[in-house]
């Protein structure tokens, strides 16, 4: 999927490459643009107006992954311009809801947040029990191919599909033939699933997995400790090294008076009875990890208090629009 757009290149533009989870864009950009032009560019590419849970993340010049500003210049941002295909981004959720169903209102967003978790899911980084994994795999399954057709799905043709992760299978001594047997028993079921509501069930049972929405940072605590501190939609972590599916440890966002760092040093200062407040602090490696530490606590913590809000009216309008869409849609099949 291209731009709808190409514009003829000037010595004042330089090329930027933006890879969603299904497609990539590409785009020409004058040397002063900020990174919300290059943002607001995709979306209304795109068409996401659920702008808020999504970033843009790239590999800065020392080989560090960063988010890129929005306030800021893209070539302010130690960009890699030694790169053949130009700067380089994914864009992709920064940020993630604490009930999709709820949240979720446009399908380009619910999409988005699929393939993303999808991805996070078969790559291992998100760990899924087995008969999860399955049951996931056959709403993917439906989302892709629709109603399950017995002259269409014929024998084998699931087993080409990456649609496990590796732990999964390497734990049953189960040939691919039994898989995809199990997996097509419950892809069956899902007949009249429409791909939007096939993604959105893989979303609901996705959110309960333990590590679905957390971003992991390591960090060590006054004790000189190893251990995790993981950013959720509903507060701050703590996790052993050896352990990253229960926490030790939780501050929730309305616990948590202040969060601030100085240099190597991350302070979490939380409410105690009688007004008083505890600060711990935890050190990181480097202070550049304390800044998006700090980065994805404060943009967490205004979408925890924005969603005890009432509904925006531009929310109210997506709402009210999806509602719509989804009725059309199920006229039509209907």
């Amino acid at each position: 999927m291209m731009a709808p757009f190409r514009r003829k290149k000037s010595n004042k533009e330089f090329p930027v490459k933006v890879c969603t989870y299904d497609s990539e864009l590409e785009f020409h950009l004058e040397h002063r643009a900020t990174g919300g032009f290059l943002f607001d560019l995709i979306c209304r590419t795109i068409g996401l107006r659920e702008t808020w849970y999504f970033g843009l993340r790239y590999v800065d010049k020392k080989g560090y992954k960063s988010w890129l500003k929005m306030d800021k210049k893209v070539l302010d941002q130690h960009i890699n311009l030694s790169n053949p295909e130009g700067c380089v981004f994914m864009f992709m959720a920064k940020f993630f809801p604490e009930n999709v169903q709820e949240e979720l209102v446009q399908e380009v967003t619910q999409h988005m947040f699929f393939l993303q978790i999808k991805e996070a899911i078969l790559s291992m980084e998100v760990y899924c029990p087995p008969e999860a994994s399955v049951l996931l795999a056959s709403y993917a399954v439906q989302a892709k191919y629709g109603d399950y057709d017995e002259a269409v799905c014929k024998p084998g043709m699931l087993i080409s599909e990456n649609l496990l992760p590796q732990r999964v299978i390497d734990q049953y001594q189960m040939t691919p033939q039994m898989w995809e047997e199990r997996i097509k028993t419950w892809y069956a079921d899902h007949r009249g699933m429409s791909r939007d509501e096939a993604e959105m069930e893989y979303l609901k049972i996705a959110q309960d997995l333990d590590m679905f929405g957390v971003n992991y940072f390591p960090i060590t605590n006054k004790k000189n400790t190893e251990v995790y501190v993981g950013v959720t939609a509903l507060g701050l972590n703590i996790y052993t090294k050896e352990n990253k599916l229960t926490p030790m440890t939780t501050f929730p966002w309305n616990e948590i008076r202040n969060i601030s760092f100085d240099g190597k040093k991350f302070f979490v200062k939380t409410n105690e009875e009688k007004g008083n407040s505890v600060a711990t602090t935890f050190y990181s490696e480097k202070a550049r990890t304390n800044k998006e530490l700090l980065d994805l606590c404060v943009g967490n913590h205004e979408l925890y208090m924005k969603r005890r809000k009432p509904d925006t009216m531009e929310i109210q309008q997506m709402k009210a629009q999806a509602k719509e869409e989804k009725h059309r849609r199920h006229i039509e099949r209907n």
